[in-house]
């Protein structure tokens, strides 16, 4: 039998509100037992000290504990991504699956742990190697052919000062002391490990760590988000499948840089939801279920030539620029504020761009 994924995005007030989700469970719009994702923005920091992200995660945990056997809540993927900068919306992505009828293609999700990352693996092989096998075990749960894909999230950890000391003394060398540093190797290897399973690059142009690796290298369909609140990877895989079933449909898109909307506008054309100008109007913007996007500060510190002054600011991490300043040429194409932009794309499309997915229901 066919399966088909449904998405609800429903509003948070707080880190921890999950009233809307309640109120889906309450009223049948969702069914606890079929959730096998949940992502989130929620309005912390985005850094290491992000505590937004782990509140999310316990009161998720205390809402379907009651609901569904353990084994069936360690299976949810949790994806919290911290920072909602300028006019982005906290909000709730909820991901289920159930059984479905009729003919395919159809959005398709698989979804995968890696086991407990060493600290001293953190930013090396090592670790791009583990979130790699994590792809390819989401691959086949989904049913999906790497050709098949248009966007794989994944949420990996970072190094605190406690995790430092730990391998510290049992003799281990972590790749950096720097925690804040650290999101952005996890990032990279885990965005190298994805493109590695899906054939966007080669083994042997991967070095033994991030720092040694060509940084032109890097995954076109992967965000990658880090956080304090997991030691492991979480993994989800999002494609086109014709084994799947019902209303919804996933494209993606790769900007160039900060302000090159031009391919998200053209993704929105593909699905069917956008005019000729790119342009999303009332009638598709009700069709959009999900916006992913992953968004950097360029390294060379211009947009088009232009001088930005994302990586100079002391007082404001270049992570947390990045993400307002492309959530809101995003949300000026399809008109909402509530998506899922995370910051910091080591590895995760060109310098300064990002890659975009975007899923959405398909028109009478």
């Amino acid at each position: 039998m066919p399966r088909c994924t449904e998405i609800l995005r429903l509003p948070m007030a707080a880190p921890d509100d999950v009233s809307a989700l309640s109120a889906a469970l309450e009223d049948g719009r969702l069914d606890a037992a079929s959730i096998v994702a949940i992502f989130a923005k929620t309005e912390g920091n985005g850094c290491v000290n992000d505590f937004t992200r782990p509140l999310a995660v316990q009161a998720l945990r205390g809402l379907l504990a009651p609901l569904v056997d353990a084994g069936t809540l360690e299976r949810v993927a949790m994806v919290m991504s911290g920072g909602t900068e300028g006019g982005l919306s906290p909000h709730w992505l909820v991901v289920s699956v159930r059984a479905g009828a009729g003919a395919g293609p159809a959005l398709a999700v698989g979804q995968a742990r890696t086991p407990p990352l060493p600290a001293e693996d953190l930013g090396r092989r090592a670790q791009v190697e583990m979130v790699a096998a994590g792809v390819r075990a989401a691959l086949r749960e989904a049913g999906l052919t790497p050709d098949q894909v248009h966007y794989v999230q994944v949420k990996c950890p970072l190094l605190t000062s406690e995790r430092i000391g730990a391998a510290l003394a049992r003799g281990a060398v972590p790749v950096t002391r720097d925690t804040l540093k650290s999101m952005g190797l996890s990032r990279g290897a885990s965005a190298l490990g994805a493109a590695l399973a899906l054939g966007e690059v080669r083994p042997e142009a991967i070095a033994g760590t991030v720092a040694e690796t060509d940084p032109g290298l890097f995954a076109r369909r992967c965000g990658a988000s880090a956080g304090v609140e997991l030691l492991d990877h979480e993994i989800v895989v999002m494609g086109m499948s014709p084994d799947w079933t019902g209303p919804l449909a996933i494209d993606h898109a790769v900007m160039a840089d900060a302000i090159d909307v031009a391919p998200v506008a053209a993704c929105l054309r593909r699905l069917g939801i956008a005019g000729p100008d790119g342009m999303v109007d009332a009638a598709g913007r009700a069709r959009i279920a999900a916006l992913l996007a992953k968004a950097e500060a360029s390294s060379d510190g211009t947009i088009r030539g232009r001088r930005h002054t994302m990586l100079t600011d002391s007082d404001i991490s270049p992570t947390r620029h990045a993400r307002g300043f492309v959530a809101g040429a995003l949300a000026g194409l399809v008109g909402f504020t509530d998506l899922f932009v995370s910051g910091g794309a080591e590895h995760q499309g060109p310098d300064g761009g990002g890659p975009v997915a975007v899923i959405a229901r398909r028109g009478a």
